[in-house]
């Protein structure tokens, strides 16, 4: 049976005619990217959700569940949904590093067009996912989920989000209501542009920003947890925090450092010359050398306005020198899927 795929081929929606005399899946279409920790309960039931959801829309898709150092039992009962369907992989690396580098592993590890990423909670939709690619279709780079009526404890979930959500659109001037929401669509030559490392997985509306892309928000379902306990909770602000200093940095100088670092420092240097000059004539005309406050004050802000552009210029070096040969986060991955079992070093 021919139909057409996302991209407008068509294709043969007979999964035995997709697969290459080696085992190895042909291109797909959709990747779905799914970080799961500790969710032996959820994993099967999204799976059904997301066959239900996607095998009427007769999508070339691929599931990629990333185990993220699971220490349930959720790894058996992905290596079972991978004998049963050949949609299914799985990249199981050996520890926990947390959700934005499980994202990361699995993006660099898709064969898709079009990527979504979503939560393994059941707490996200499959039934979105149809939303969120029409409107990557209709021309946008990111499509992002908001969890409008989201299905959480209102003091230790909902009121953190709330707050860390509107100061980061203040501070970072982005539009965006949710940024927690892991229910996004992108673009694949995008989002593997985005440097993805300690918990910037929710800032990549602003960090996409910089390239001029167009971001669009739609609303989607939220549930309530049903299964297992929530990995993340009010803990993690003092990091989201340093995290929105990080991204606040990247988009006004991020690939010029001595030009932010360089700003500091002059404003500093100024600072420095009215403390010293204000102490040279309260010397000079007033008599007052017995005080060393101002001097002190002068050498202290002179010191910091050299360390600031001398950070700029290392700075500098350090973008150079990512752009010749990337920044690399070593991980070691185990790929798991109908094809066989192999361990390799992702960065």
């Amino acid at each position: 049976m021919k139909v057409v795929s996302l991209l407008g081929e068509e294709y043969s929606s007979d999964i035995g005619e997709m697969i290459q005399g080696d085992g190895c899946a042909l291109a797909v279409d959709l990747s779905l990217v799914i970080p799961v920790y500790n969710e032996m309960d959820n994993v099967e039931l999204l799976h059904q959700a997301i066959c239900e959801c996607l095998g009427t829309a007769k999508y070339r898709f691929e599931i990629i569940f990333v185990d993220d150092g699971s220490d349930d039992d959720t790894l058996l009962k992905l290596k079972s949904l991978v004998q049963l369907d050949s949609h299914v992989r799985v990249l199981q690396m050996r520890r926990n590093f947390g959700q934005t580098v499980a994202m990361r592993v699995g993006i660099e590890h898709v064969r898709g067009d079009i990527i979504v990423t979503l939560d393994g909670d059941l707490q996200n939709d499959p039934r979105d996912i149809p939303m969120l690619i029409s409107r990557i279709n209709e021309g946008f780079d990111l499509v992002v989920g908001w969890r409008k009526n989201r299905q959480d404890r209102f003091a230790s979930r909902k009121l953190p989000s709330l707050v860390a959500n509107w100061c980061i659109r203040r501070f970072l001037g982005i539009s965006t209501h949710d940024l927690g929401c892991t229910l996004k669509a992108y673009r694949t030559e995008l989002i593997r542009r985005v440097p993805l490392y300690s918990d910037l997985h929710r800032f990549i509306p602003a960090v996409c920003s910089m390239a001029s892309t167009r971001i669009d928000e739609v609303v989607v379902r939220h549930h309530p947890r049903r299964y297992g306990t929530t990995k993340y909770g009010i803990s993690r602000t003092g990091r989201v925090l340093l995290d929105m200093l990080t991204v606040k940095m990247l988009i006004s100088c991020g690939r010029k450092p001595l030009l932010w670092f360089g700003y500091w420092a002059v404003t500093i240097f100024i600072l420095a010359g009215i403390t010293g000059l204000t102490s040279l004539v309260f010397a000079l005309f007033l008599g007052w050398t017995s005080t060393y406050v101002l001097p002190g004050i002068t050498i202290v802000l002179g010191y910091l306005g050299v360390h600031l552009m001398f950070s700029g210029i290392f700075g500098e070096i350090v973008v150079r020198s990512g752009q010749r040969e990337g920044v690399k986060t070593l991980v070691d991955v185990t790929v798991i899927d109908n094809d066989k079992d192999y361990r390799h070093d992702c960065v």
